[in-house]
């Protein structure tokens, strides 16, 4: 993804084009649309577990997030028959601390990455289990052949996203419009920015990719529009929304997608349960050589 940006601002995002959100990379080699979806999600799950374990700010790991669902999108994007999600995961997330307050060696992502990802199988594995086993143990073999894996990932998403690394985030944002909402002074206004940052957050892993579709200041209203409807609180009766530069049918859009997110993550546990999605481009050719539907549902 690597539109071209005239006068972008510290405020705003590169968005997709039509073009790029038609078709990915992935799809053209042949990869369905779903397990591609269950994928991404799968995968940027486990960034935010990784960021919670490395006690990262989640203004970072929605960084890495968008860094790296804006790396598959489109015919010129990454293939998931040629890079490996959990590398392209572990890439974008030491390009988004390396120039930052937090730092990372490949060394520190690769074990914490590692560590998630085999606790994750575990538990697959072991339901009903009361206690987790013992995660394999991660070799310095097997360390030094991912983070060449990682290198190689930095490279490609530089490449593939022409260096165009800003992301621009609307928890900010949601923060300042509800204050000028005048709505963060009761305890129902603090449940109401909870709420809100909430869907803000889960958003992260929305199927419609809704980060890469619309401005910061379109997520913040959606997430309060909604979040204010779910705690009662009341706002403007006019559309306070066009203060802050957003569109009505944007924001009805937005807020469908947000509403529909608890069920398509339910869907996307309940699969995993089932069989787990690759991380790897080889389990991804492998997985689609079988041909077996995501549903669960043998043809």
């Amino acid at each position: 993804m690597a539109p071209v940006i005239l006068g972008l601002s510290q405020l705003s995002n590169p968005i997709a084009t039509p073009d790029q959100l038609s078709q990915s990379a992935s799809q053209i080699a042949g990869v369905p649309r779903d397990l591609e979806d269950s994928i991404r999600y799968s995968t940027s799950s486990i960034i935010q577990a990784v960021g919670i374990l490395l006690r990262l700010p989640q203004q970072t790991i929605a960084e890495t997030i968008v860094i790296f669902c804006r790396f598959w999108i489109g015919p010129k994007g990454g293939s998931l028959l040629d890079h490996s999600a959990k590398d392209i995961a572990a890439a974008a997330l030491y390009l988004v601390t390396k120039p930052g307050p937090y730092p990372l060696s490949p060394k520190q992502i690769l074990n914490a990455f590692y560590y998630v990802i085999h606790a994750s199988e575990h538990d697959v594995e072991n339901s009903t289990a009361s206690k987790h086993g013992v995660i394999p143990l991660y070799t310095e073999g097997q360390i030094e052949i991912d983070r060449a894996a990682l290198l190689r990932g930095e490279s490609q998403i530089l490449q593939i996203l022409g260096f165009q690394l800003h992301v621009a985030l609307p928890h900010a944002l949601c923060i300042n419009y509800l204050q000028t909402l005048g709505v963060l002074t009761a305890d129902s206004g603090h449940e109401l920015a909870r709420r809100a940052h909430a869907h803000l957050n889960s958003s992260l892993l929305n199927p419609q990719l809704i980060y890469l579709t619309h401005q910061p200041c379109d997520l913040a209203a959606a997430a309060i529009y909604l979040g204010a409807r779910e705690t009662e609180v009341n706002l403007p009766d006019e559309p306070w929304w066009e203060v802050f530069d957003v569109d009505r049918e944007d924001l009805g859009f937005l807020v469908v997608a947000m509403t529909s997110m608890a069920g398509f993550a339910e869907d996307q546990e309940i699969k995993a349960r089932i069989a787990p999605p690759p991380l790897t481009s080889k389990g991804v050719r492998d997985e689609i050589g079988t041909v077996i539907p995501r549903n669960g549902d043998h043809p």
